[in-house]
C-alpha cells in the first residue's frame, strides 16, 4: 500500500460507516494517530486487528455500540466518548475503566478518582471474595494431571461467576465479566489480575489526526491537550488588554491583538498586496482548548453579528459585537478592539450553530415588557442553549434532539419561532415564547418538517417569511409550507429545487447544498459541494413552476439561474458563503484561507449570460505569525459573516482562527 493521503482518508472513510467499513490495515498504519472522531456512525463494535498505539482521544458518539470490549487494544486511551449509544450500560461503563487502564475523560467528565477505586480498591474486594470462594469449596486434586485441572478450573470459574456478588445489580454483568473473563486460575494464589498495559512505540511521532464523520471525513492537525472538564456553564468577560496598533504597513508585519486572556497566544498579521476594501484587523484564538496557544484544530463552524436595537425594539443594523461558535465555547467578539466581551463554555459540547433573536422581557412586578437581544446555541448535545449576553446570563436550555444539531434559524418577523435541524433528518419549529422578569421561559413545538437527509442551512423569504422556509440539505434544497393556520403539523417538502450541476456529470454528487443566503427579496446565493461555482438563481421564478396541484408526491423544479459565479473547485464541504443585502455583496471562503468577494451589483449586466462571473476581489490569507514559530498557512474558512453596512466582515477557519477584517475609510 502506497503513502496515506488525505483524499486516500477520505475515500475510505465515508459518514455513516459500520464496523466492516473500517479500513482496518489503513489505520493500523497510522502508529502516531492520537485523536480519532467516529460519531455519528453505525458502529456496533471496534473491529478485530486494530491496533493503534498512540491513540490518546476516541469520539464514539451516536453510534449503535454493542461489545465495549473490542476496544481492549486500545490501551493508550486517555479520553473516550460513547454518548447516544443505547446499548452502552453502566457495566460497560465499568468494563471500560478495567481495559483501558490509562482512561482519564469518560463521556466529558474527569473519572480519574472513581476509575482508580474500580482498578485497584474494587478489584481487591473481589480478588478476595474469589479467594474466599476457593478456600471454602475447592481444593487442588492430589494427582494433579492438565485434565483434572482444566476440570477444576472450569468449575470454578463457573462457580465464580455465579456466586461471587459486588455492588449493585446493575452491576451484575461487570461482575461477572471481571472475575469470570478475566480470570487467571493462577491468580488464587496471586494478585487479582489486570489487564496488560501496552507500552507506546518509542519511535511514534507526535502528530494528531481527526476524522469527523459527522461533518464528512474532514482530516487536520489536532492539538494534544485535553479540553478542560467542568460541570457547569461558564459565562466569563474576558478583561481588556492594552490595544496594540493594527494599521497594516507595507512590507511590514503588523501586530494583531489576540483574544486577551491568559495564555492565549499574540499573532503576527503580514498584509498582502492589492487589498483595496477590507483589510485584516484581528486574528484571535478564543475557543482553545484549555485556553491553549498550541490549539490550531479546534474547528469553528458559525458566527452572526447581534443585531443593533432602536428604542421600540426592533432591529436596526447591527452592533460591532459577532458571535462565534466552535468546540465548547460560544465567544462574543468585540470587532473593533478585538476583545472576547463574553464566553460561554459547556464542557463536553461541540457547538455547531448560533442563531440572535429579539424577544420581550417581563419587567419586574409585570408593569411592562422591554425587547431584549438573545442567542440561541446549538451542536452535538442536541440542547439548545438561550443565552442573554448583556446580562451576562444562560438563562435556559432545551432538548430540541436525540441528535446532534446542525442548524438554528429564528424568524426575522417573529422572533419568538425557532428553527432547529438535526442529524436525525428534522427540522422543528418552536415557540420559545418571551421571557419574565426571573428568566422563566416557556418551550413549545409547533411543527415537524420531514427530510431525506441532514439539514445544513435555512433560508425564510424575505418577502414571505411567515409562509416557507428553504431548506439546503445533504442531498438537496426543499422548500417547505410552514403557514401554521394550516394542517397537518408533520409535514413533507412541497418542492424539491434542482441546479444544472446535477447533470454535470455522473461520477459525483453533487446534491449537497453547503451554502444558501437570499441576496435580495428575490436572489438566492446557493452552492454545492465540489461544484467550483455559485448560483445566482431567482426564487419568485423559480416558485412560479411549481405546478401546486395539491398532491402529495413532490414536485422537482429545475431552480432559474440569473448567473454563475466563478469559486474554488475544492471538494471539502461545508464552507459555506454569506450574503450582505444591504451592499449587494456575496463572500465565500475557501480551503487556502482566501476570501472570494462578489460585489453583485456589477454582474448586472452579465446576468443571464451563460459565462461565468470572476470574483471582484479575492481577499488572500493574511499569513498570522505567532512568535518564534513562523506563519500559519491558510486554512479552510468554515462560515463568514458581515455586518450590513460592511464595516466589519469575520471569517472562522477549521484551524481555531477567527480573523475579523475592517473595511478601510477609502473604500
Amino acid at each position: 500500500m502506497g503513502k496515506i493521503t488525505e483524499k486516500l482518508l477520505l475515500e475510505k472513510l465515508k459518514a455513516g460507516s459500520s464496523s466492516s467499513d473500517l479500513p482496518v490495515p489503513l489505520l493500523s498504519r497510522l502508529r502516531c494517530l492520537e485523536q480519532l472522531d467516529l460519531s455519528g456512525n453505525r458502529l456496533q463494535e471496534m473491529p478485530s486487528g486494530l491496533f493503534l498505539p498512540a491513540l490518546r482521544s476516541l469520539d464514539l458518539t451516536n453510534n449503535e455500540m454493542e461489545d465495549v470490549t473490542t476496544l481492549a487494544t486500545l490501551t493508550t486511551l486517555e479520553d473516550l466518548r460513547t454518548e447516544d449509544n443505547l446499548y452502552v450500560t453502566v457495566s460497560d461503563n465499568y468494563k471500560l475503566m478495567i481495559l483501558l487502564p490509562k482512561l482519564r475523560f469518560y463521556n466529558g467528565k474527569d473519572i480519574s478518582t472513581a476509575a482508580n477505586h474500580i482498578r485497584y480498591d474494587n478489584s481487591e474486594n473481589l480478588r478476595k471474595r474469589v479467594l474466599a470462594l476457593w478456600e471454602t469449596s475447592f481444593s487442588l486434586p492430589d494427582h494433579r494431571t492438565a485434565e483434572k485441572l482444566a476440570i477444576v478450573e472450569r468449575d470454578f470459574v463457573n462457580a465464580v461467576r455465579h456466586k461471587v456478588k459486588y455492588g449493585p445489580s446493575s452491576l451484575t454483568d461487570y461482575t461477572k465479566w471481571r472475575v469470570g473473563f478475566n480470570y487467571r486460575f493462577s491468580s488464587c494464589f496471586q494478585s487479582f489480575p489486570f489487564p496488560a498495559k501496552r507500552k507506546r512505540s518509542a519511535s511514534a511521532v507526535e502528530c494528531d489526526i481527526t476524522i469527523n464523520p459527522q461533518k464528512i471525513a474532514r482530516v487536520s492537525v489536532q492539538a494534544k491537550d485535553s479540553p478542560r472538564r467542568s460541570s457547569r456553564l461558564q459565562s466569563t468577560p474576558h478583561k481588556a488588554e492594552r490595544p496594540i496598533s493594527t494599521t497594516p504597513r507595507p512590507h511590514k508585519a503588523a501586530q494583531i491583538p489576540a483574544t486577551p486572556t491568559r495564555g492565549q497566544s499574540k499573532l503576527l498579521v503580514t498584509p498582502r498586496n492589492g487589498l483595496r476594501d477590507l483589510q485584516p484587523l484581528h486574528v484571535l484564538q478564543c475557543h482553545s482548548k484549555q485556553d491553549s496557544p498550541d490549539d490550531f484544530s479546534t474547528q469553528l463552524w458559525a458566527c452572526s453579528f447581534q443585531p443593533k436595537l432602536d428604542y421600540n425594539g426592533d432591529v436596526n443594523g447591527a452592533t460591532r459585537i459577532v458571535a462565534t461558535c466552535g468546540g465548547e465555547s460560544v465567544c462574543l467578539i468585540d470587532c473593533e478592539t478585538g476583545l472576547v466581551m463574553k464566553k460561554y463554555k459547556v464542557p463536553g459540547e461541540e457547538f455547531f450553530s448560533l442563531a440572535w433573536s429579539t424577544v420581550l422581557m417581563s419587567l419586574e412586578g409585570n408593569v411592562g415588557m422591554r425587547p431584549c437581544s438573545i442567542l440561541a446555541a446549538g451542536g452535538k448535545r442536541g440542547l439548545v442553549k438561550l443565552l442573554h449576553p448583556r446580562a451576562n446570563m444562560a438563562y435556559g436550555e432545551f432538548r430540541a434532539s436525540r441528535k446532534a444539531l446542525s442548524i438554528l434559524r429564528f424568524s426575522p418577523r417573529q422572533g419568538n419561532l425557532l428553527f432547529t435541524g438535526s442529524y436525525d433528518k428534522n427540522i422543528l419549529m418552536w415557540d420559545i415564547g418571551g421571557v419574565d422578569s426571573k428568566y422563566n421561559f416557556k418551550v413549545i413545538q409547533l411543527l415537524v418538517l420531514e427530510t431525506t437527509s441532514t439539514p445544513l442551512h435555512f433560508c425564510l423569504p424575505p418577502g414571505t417569511p411567515d409562509t416557507h422556509l428553504i431548506a439546503a440539505c445533504e442531498e438537496g434544497l426543499h422548500s417547505y409550507n410552514i403557514q401554521l393556520n394550516k394542517d397537518p403539523k408533520k409535514r413533507s417538502e412541497e418542492m424539491e429545487i434542482t441546479f444544472p450541476v446535477y447533470e454535470k456529470d455522473k461520477d459525483h454528487d453533487y446534491h449537497t447544498i453547503d451554502g444558501l443566503g437570499f441576496l435580495t427579496d428575490d436572489v438566492v446565493a446557493s452552492k454545492t459541494h465540489m461544484q467550483g461555482s455559485i448560483y445566482l438563481w431567482s426564487w419568485k421564478d423559480t416558485r412560479a413552476q411549481w405546478p401546486n396541484n395539491n398532491n402529495k408526491k413532490k414536485e422537482k423544479v429545475c431552480a432559474v439561474i440569473l448567473a454563475e459565479l466563478q469559486w474554488s473547485s475544492t471538494d471539502i464541504p461545508y464552507l459555506s458563503l454569506n450574503t450582505c443585502p444591504s451592499k449587494g455583496y456575496v463572500v465565500c471562503g475557501d480551503e487556502r484561507g482566501r476570501l472570494w468577494t462578489y460585489h453583485v451589483t456589477d454582474l448586472n449586466a452579465n446576468f443571464r449570460s451563460g459565462k461565468a462571473i470572476p470574483a471582484t476581489e479575492i481577499l488572500e490569507w493574511p499569513l498570522p505569525v505567532r512568535k518564534g514559530q513562523g506563519p500559519v498557512e491558510g486554512p479552510a474558512i468554515n462560515s463568514v459573516a458581515m455586518d450590513p453596512e460592511l464595516r466589519y466582515l469575520v471569517a472562522l477557519s477549521d484551524k481555531n482562527m477567527a480573523v475579523v477584517w475592517i473595511r478601510t475609510e477609502s473604500s
